[in-house]
């Protein structure tokens, strides 16, 4: 109703069409909208009471020819194309300039109107604008001294309102007609969202979202509810929680993993978690939910799922509370030192989850266990725990057990391994632990086991017999020197050879050289197709070392690899004869590799979109090798099109503390670029330099490129070329942003300050890096 949107379109209609859709109701609705200029009342009655689709299409199709016009499709849920086709062939006959605006809670929608690129994203209100939007409810005519009476509490209330309008608007209708002081207050010390109006208004409209998906989304949603508020989620976690509680089923083809990531991508596109936490990549590896979703939540499982603290003098509230035998997720929060919560809540015997948060428990007993036998999740991480109850074997249902972040962890018990439904298994951090159960291999239905950061932590020879193991994600490689005969076999690197249904992210860390490299040959590690991402870490005493080039060489990755990182590398040369043939390879860091002189040949890397190289203290020049090619520019006489670094959108060199020179391809000028048949870095947007002292120059081909981004670190020779009018201007003017020493020199395209020749120590960072 703008009076600018009111000029330009000469019709505007604004229709809601939410659920169920009806092609007919949104037709007859869209000609209403057009009525005033179309047709005599009569004639009017007698199209509205026609049922024919194609009569109606063919009206609005020549009603609107030649006018411009805004259609608003309010509240669309529909992502059939071919429901909508009709419509939109109808809709092509306007003039240009014709606008239609659509609002819905789901990606899908927009992707099948082919309108991703120009869709907004709303987010939550302003702190401030959420202030004023409930101000202007809750406190419209009231005298000053009133507004100044109730504006400290108000805000204490907004805070409720997590940027939510519509509960910001709820929240204001409530406190509009409450008069006095106490009565705000006893808002504001009231459970809000157990208000009446606050379940009528605001968790209908969510109640819209929940029943739009399918009954086993909304189990796996449900159930996130165990988690508490603010908490980041793990994605990969909270799918193997899905499949403890029997959540997913395969679909097709799709084993209950996938199956797990199709789910949480459906929830995804329908917004019921937010801020999500992504890789280098841009995938994403975990998220929140809003206050207000998880509040609906519980209001939806009532006494099924239950949230209780257990601080204080909430004790209380545990003893008192009387729908154990209907709970069958069970959170604990704050518990405090000492052992598992109070024995009264021993008769959740039909409980299936049992989890604690910002906990301090010590231990858990016999009486607990021998009261939770369906048990099929336990989760004690970022406890106290130092010792683990042999009774914890009885629980034959656990598949799920969770004992992360408890630093005292010494030992798991030998009747863990009685736990033949177990599927996953976390022991992440448990830096005290040194040894798992000799009989690890009975473990015959577990799939993921998790003990990165345990680094004192030997596996057992039976680990090898798990061969349907899915997540390994990090194998510590001890040495020969460390097995006891006397004592069990320990897991070797050998050993992982016929574990080839290992995915997702791996690690090997070598904690001592390998006396003979044939060893990484048998692990067989190019056999492991699923598996997306590698770190290879390796063993450094200070001394060159060749025999970590021939087990780096021994190791060959999967074809399949998306992301690769190789860190304390003690080799001369680091050119691996598999490196160039990884061409899913979308990440590439290089890290601590001292003794390396020569960058490898990257260049034909064809996926490669994210490259760090850090810690190279021995290279002094990075030369044509880098781009995958030798000799000069004029070397290169194929006539076909050469794209080198194809896809490479963010580089990145730091701490290269020797490095003088990076070359370009010599031949290269301006001129001659429209006559060659060789580009370089076309997709490059980022490119951060930090600490390289002895840098000077950037390569010639930089000013072909598309950079967004240059951030220059404390590199003192380098930022002195970079200035307006020296050397190396003419190669990064066009880059909208450049930062140098902290300081922007150009902020979107404009040149806006001089700095100094030498950086002050004020504009570095505690580790040396600037940024």
């Amino acid at each position: 109703n703008d009076e600018k949107v009111q000029s330009h379109f000469n019709n505007r209609m604004w229709i809601c069409v939410s659920d169920p859709f009806d092609e007919i109701k949104i037709s007859k609705a869209i000609i209403e909208g057009l009525k005033k200029e179309t047709l005599a009342s009569n004639e009017l009655q007698t199209l509205l009471q026609s049922n024919e689709l194609q009569t109606l299409l063919q009206f609005i199709h020549e009603s609107i020819e030649g006018k411009k016009f805004l259609l608003v499709l309010d509240d669309v849920w529909n992502e059939e194309y071919t429901k909508w086709e009709p419509l939109k062939l109808a809709l092509q006959n306007g003039a240009v300039g014709s606008r239609i605006l659509v609002t819905t809670r789901k990606k899908d929608v927009a992707m099948m109107m082919g309108a991703s690129a120009d869709t907004v994203n709303l987010k939550e209100l302003s702190d401030e604008n959420c202030r004023q939007l409930f101000y202007h409810i809750a406190l419209v005519d009231r005298e000053i001294s009133e507004y100044r009476t109730f504006e400290v509490i108000g805000q204490e209330i907004v805070k409720k309102c997590k940027g939510l309008p519509l509960v910001a608007k709820t929240l204001g209708g409530l406190m509009r007609y409450k008069k006095t002081r106490k009565e705000w207050q006893d808002v504001l010390n009231s459970k809000i969202w157990e208000l009446e109006v606050v379940e009528k208004q605001v968790f209908q409209p969510l109640l819209l979202s929940y029943y739009d998906l399918a009954p086993a989304i909304k189990r796996c949603l449900l159930y996130c509810v165990i988690f508490p508020k603010d908490y980041n989620i793990i994605k990969d976690k909270l799918i193997e929680l899905w499949m403890s509680q029997n959540y997913l089923n395969s679909v097709g083809n799709k084993e209950k993993e996938a199956v797990g990531e199709m789910y949480f991508d459906n929830l995804v596109m329908r917004s019921f978690f937010q801020e999500f936490e992504k890789d280098e990549l841009g995938n994403i590896m975990g998220c929140k939910m809003h206050d207000v979703v998880h509040d609906f939540l519980q209001f939806l499982t009532k006494n099924e799922c239950l949230v209780l603290e257990a601080e204080g003098g909430n004790n209380k509230r545990i003893m008192e509370f009387d729908g154990y035998k209907k709970v069958r997720h069970l959170t604990l929060m704050f518990a405090p030192e000492g052992p598992l919560i109070p024995s009264s809540l021993c008769n959740c015997k039909n409980l299936r989850t049992l989890a604690t948060f910002d906990s301090k428990i010590t231990n858990f007993g016999r009486e607990l266990i021998s009261q939770v036998k369906c048990l099929r999740t336990l989760n004690l991480s970022s406890n106290s725990i130092k010792e683990v109850p042999n009774e914890v074997g009885e629980l034959a249902h656990l598949r799920y057990l969770d004992l992360s972040w408890n630093y005292g962890l010494i030992k798991l018990p030998d009747t863990v391994c009685n736990l033949i439904n177990l599927q996953t298994l976390r022991l992440i951090r448990c830096k005290a632990l040194e040894r798992l159960p000799e009989g690890m291999g009975k473990l015959i239905n577990l799939q993921h086991l998790y003990v990165s950061s345990c680094r004192d932590l030997k596996l057992p020879k039976g680990i090898a017999r798990l061969t349907s193991l899915r997540t390994l994600d990090e194998v510590c490689i001890h040495g020969n020197d460390d097995v006891d005969n006397n004592k069990e076999a320990l897991f070797e690197l050998s050993d992982l050879r016929n574990m080839d249904q290992l995915r997702g992210s791996f690690r090997i860390q070598f904690l001592k050289d390998l006396k003979d490299a044939r060893q990484a040959e048998k692990a067989h590690l190019v056999n492991k197709n699923c598996l997306v991402s590698l770190t290879l870490g390796f063993f450094n005493d200070g001394q060159p070392k060749c025999i970590q080039e021939e087990t780096l060489n021994a190791l060959q990755p999967p074809p399949n690899l998306e992301s690769l990182f190789i860190c304390i590398y003690s080799g001369t040369t680091l050119r691996p004869h598999w490196m160039t043939s990884l061409n899913k390879l979308r990440s590439l860091t290089l890290c601590y590799c001292p003794f390396v002189e020569f960058v490898p040949p990257l260049g034909r890397l064809e996926s490669l979109e994210v490259l760090e190289i850090v810690y190279w203290w021995s290279l002094k020049k990075v030369g044509v090798e880098f781009l995958g090619i030798d000799g000069t520019i004029e070397t290169q006489t194929s006539s076909s099109p050469l794209i080198l670094f194809p896809s490479l959108k963010r580089l990145e060199f730091t701490d290269m503390f020797q490095w003088e020179e990076w070359e370009g391809m010599t031949g290269w000028s301006e001129e001659e670029d429209s006559h060659k048949t060789i580009t370089i870095m076309p997709c490059l947007s980022s490119l951060q330099i930090s600490n390289c002292h002895w840098l000077e120059t950037l390569p010639n081909f930089l000013r072909n490129t598309p950079l967004k981004e240059l951030v220059i670190g404390y590199s003192p020779t380098l930022a002195k070329g970079c200035r307006k009018g020296r050397g190396e201007w003419p190669k990064i003017s066009h880059i909208p942003n450049i930062k140098v020493h902290n300081e922007f020199v150009q902020k979107d395209g404009v040149y806006q300050i001089d700095y100094d020749e030498t950086p002050s120590a004020a504009s570095t960072s505690s580790s040396g890096n600037v940024y």
